[in-house]
């Protein structure tokens, strides 16, 4: 089997070369032709969708994780032609690549498919409302990926943080050591999810002899606020001895602190679903936070 991953340097792309490393060989692609550790790797550039068939017809893999987007939610009101390029017409042109040769598909969406008014947690079905660019572009590489008619899974995560790239958990340790005092948006909910979860869960769906498809949610268990998942964390990291202290962090409500773009206020994802039909257990989003902490400790 041939794995081909789209997006590897990317916080779920690095996860995925180790997850996927024991179904067969794994190719990887970056825009630049390079891993994070400098190695080559295949280019592929989802600012050219055009690009890509010569690239799947070269390489004809078995399968094709979709690990790229453009994910930076602010910069994709100002430059809207290349969010959609990346996050719904790329997709779309790997989506009927894939299902002309039928090789299954695993694209990568997100929660802010849903505009957070909800007040349980959203089931896979439930109808979309994205509130800005970011979310449609994705809601719109969805829909892409399932008109194309292959075999394909959609997982949709949320709050996706790694010991490598840029996220979260990461920014509040770096904050947290030059400030005394954090403000942190408390009235926004959802579920924070590793990377390695995600990249984890992906290799054990690819691996199950059902041959599904369909759409399903991907985020670790429980859920909490931004402001719950900075406290979780120097909580954490002071108590493993990364941190000698840990700074103040004051709740504060998104009118607080205003951003371009409107994010999702509830954004809980209901996992059953993928649990029942994938034999997956989700662990709580803490033990998410400890492994990561524990693997940023390590290096």
């Amino acid at each position: 089997m041939t794995v081909l991953v789209f997006g590897g340097n990317g916080q779920v792309g690095q996860e995925l070369l180790r997850a996927l490393a024991p179904l067969g060989e794994v190719i990887a692609t970056t825009r630049s032709g390079a891993l994070p550790d400098g190695s080559a790797c295949e280019v592929a550039d989802f600012d050219q969708p055009g690009s890509l068939p010569a690239l799947l017809d070269r390489l004809r893999p078995s399968r094709v994780v979709n690990a790229a987007a453009c994910t930076a939610v602010d910069r994709a009101e100002q430059e809207p032609e290349a969010a959609y390029r990346a996050n719904a017409q790329a997709p779309g042109v790997i989506a009927r690549w894939c299902a002309a040769r039928g090789a299954p598909l695993v694209h990568y969406s997100t929660d802010y498919v849903f505009d957070g008014r909800g007040t349980r947690p959203y089931l896979p079905g439930d109808a979309t409302a994205p509130l800005g660019v970011y979310g449609r572009s994705k809601r719109d590489g969805e829909e892409a990926v399932r008109v194309a008619g292959g075999r394909h899974l959609i997982f949709r995560t949320a709050w996706v943080h790694a010991a490598h790239g840029h996220n979260f958990l990461r920014t509040m340790l770096r904050l947290g050591a030059e400030r005394d005092e954090l403000r942190v948006v408390a009235d926004q909910i959802g579920t924070p999810t590793p990377a390695a979860l995600i990249a984890d869960a992906t290799a054990r769906a690819l691996r199950h002899p059902g041959g599904l498809s369909g759409t399903w949610h991907l985020t670790a268990s429980g859920q909490t606020s931004w402001h719950g998942f900075a406290e979780e964390i120097f909580r954490q990291a002071l108590a493993a001895g990364m941190i000698e202290r840990a700074p103040r962090v004051t709740p504060i409500t998104t009118a607080e602190y205003p951003t371009p773009v409107r994010r999702p206020a509830y954004s809980r994802l209901d996992t059953s679903s993928l649990e029942t039909d994938f034999g997956i257990e989700l662990p709580d989003w803490r033990d998410g936070v400890g492994k990561v902490l524990r693997e940023l400790a390590q290096r």
